[in-house]
């Protein structure tokens, strides 16, 4: 009998796929209403964290360098009162196999495809994710395919995507790409249908517990150095797992009282499966397009139950602008000898501000950084973003607007972040839960877990169902 591969028909095929292309059954750890046991699902990766970690090291990944930004550091104490200016730091990710933490991400799943006898693996991504299955799978004999969103309907691609798609390709994977919108979770799910390959999906267990490493060793490696944990560690936010992992691996090292903050490039107004807006961002992950609409509702993954929760982790969620994260990529190649990409730069941004806020005995670690060149770098992405109408221009970055022009900083003490209402951002996240788990009356259980998801507690989530007029068991 021929299947349907009408789109509905994918769609409702979602589960049965899932749990084939992933070996486990998410409805294991479901309790009927809006929880469910997301630490049951996190151990439910057959590896501890030391077979992980011993993993990685043993194909390319992990035990990078921990790098004091000592010129930057110098130039945010310029811009600070007397006193002020905590230490920079930041993990260099980018000397990954792969060039990205990402490979962090990859390699649990790439390990455990191996395992179970899969003879290749999947991944939807636009990202540097795609490279980072394509070197793990590559290093155990796996096949590669990486399905990309590219284009929009003129045929007119990201350099940014391009370019990974060429490293993607280069290492053998085999790569599709689509236009923006609905079509690539449906191709998706196709072709982990058609091939029987492992799904090396972003938000499952196995992706989120490969990065725990990253925030163990930013841990440790602080620890040895400075006799502390770092007092905040920030990191670009966009589906959430990087933020989940790090934060994670921050608590399993007892960096407790470590602040997280979450990073995204300010792209409000655009709208990220607009096929007239999809060029006129010069940033294809780490942004508000993301960061927002997952964090508020991370179950909009590729999976029934994501993995990358970041409002259980994040302390604080700020944005900063285009022109500002441009601005500090350079100022890190000629300030510090370092080039790397610019979407991996996002959190550095926000930590050149939030160093002013902090006395100089702290330590701020940005906890990773991403490979650069041909259409990552910063030039192909502003010179495609002239070319798409949008006025690039120096001046004062508080005046741009998204998807009309990227204004590059005409003094570091412009560069500024935009602090989120964390509250409201929780009580989107509550909304949402109660909306798209259709319950009509809030448990005792689904309270406690909602509580945990935001990082409050029962009676704050109390509060925003009654703003909201949901019923809850009293």
């Amino acid at each position: 009998m021929t299947r349907d591969l009408s789109y509905d028909a994918v769609m409702s095929r979602n589960g049965e796929i899932m749990k084939k292309a992933l070996g486990f059954d998410y409805a294991q750890f479901e309790t009927g209403g809006i929880a469910f046991d997301y630490e049951g699902m996190m151990e439910s990766v057959p590896y501890t964290f030391e077979e992980i970690r011993d993993y990685q090291l043993n194909h390319g990944v992990g035990n990078t360098a921990l790098l004091e930004l000592r010129n930057l550091t110098k130039l945010a104490r310029t811009c600070a009162p007397e006193g002020m200016g905590a230490r920079i730091l930041v993990k260099d990710e980018a000397s990954n196999v792969s060039g990205s933490y990402k490979a962090r991400r990859a390699s649990t799943s790439v390990q455990y495809a191996k395992a179970q006898g899969f003879e290749g693996v999947i991944a939807a991504t636009s990202g540097n994710y795609g490279t980072g299955v394509a070197t793990q799978a590559a290093m155990v004999g796996l096949k590669t395919i990486v399905v990309q969103e590219c284009f929009d309907s003129r045929g007119v691609g990201q350099p940014e995507i391009i370019e990974k798609a060429r490293a993607c390709e280069a290492i053998g994977a085999e790569v599709a790409q689509l236009t923006v919108g609905p079509e690539l979770f449906y191709y998706n799910l196709v072709l982990l249908e058609e091939t029987g390959f492992f799904n090396a999906s972003l938000y499952s267990p196995f992706g989120v517990r490969g990065i725990e490493t990253l925030g163990v060793e930013i841990a440790e490696e602080c620890k040895e150095k400075y006799g502390k944990y770092p007092e905040v560690v920030i990191a670009t936010n966009a589906g959430g797992g990087n933020l989940t992992g790090t934060a994670r691996g921050l608590l399993r090292a007892g960096a407790k009282d470590t602040e997280v903050i979450a990073a995204s490039v300010d792209l409000s107004g655009l709208h990220m499966a607009s096929d007239n807006q999809f060029n006129r961002k010069s940033f294809t992950t780490g942004h508000t397009g993301f960061g927002v609409p997952f964090a508020t509702y991370p179950d909009r993954s590729d999976v029934p139950r994501s993995a990358a929760r970041p409002m259980r982790y994040m302390d604080r969620y700020v944005t900063v602008t285009q022109g500002s994260v441009f601005y500090i990529t350079e100022l890190l190649a000629q300030l510090e000898g370092m080039e790397r990409g610019p979407a991996g730069n996002t959190s550095l941004a926000v930590a050149f501000k939030v160093a002013q806020t902090l006395p100089e005995d702290a330590i701020l670690v940005v906890q990773e950084t991403e490979y650069t060149g041909a259409g990552k770098h910063i030039n192909p992405q502003l010179t495609f973003a002239k070319e798409n109408g949008i006025d690039v221009r120096v001046g004062d970055p508080a005046e741009e607007v998204p998807g009309e022009n990227i204004i590059i900083p005409s003094h570091p003490s412009l560069v500024k972040v935009s602090e989120m209402d964390i509250n409201k951002t929780r009580r989107s996240y509550v909304k949402n839960a109660v909306k798209n788990h259709k319950v009509e009356e809030v448990s005792k259980e689904d309270l406690e877990f909602l509580a945990a998801e935001i990082k409050s507690d029962v009676d704050a989530v109390k509060g925003f169902l009654d703003e909201l007029e949901i019923p809850y068991v009293k």
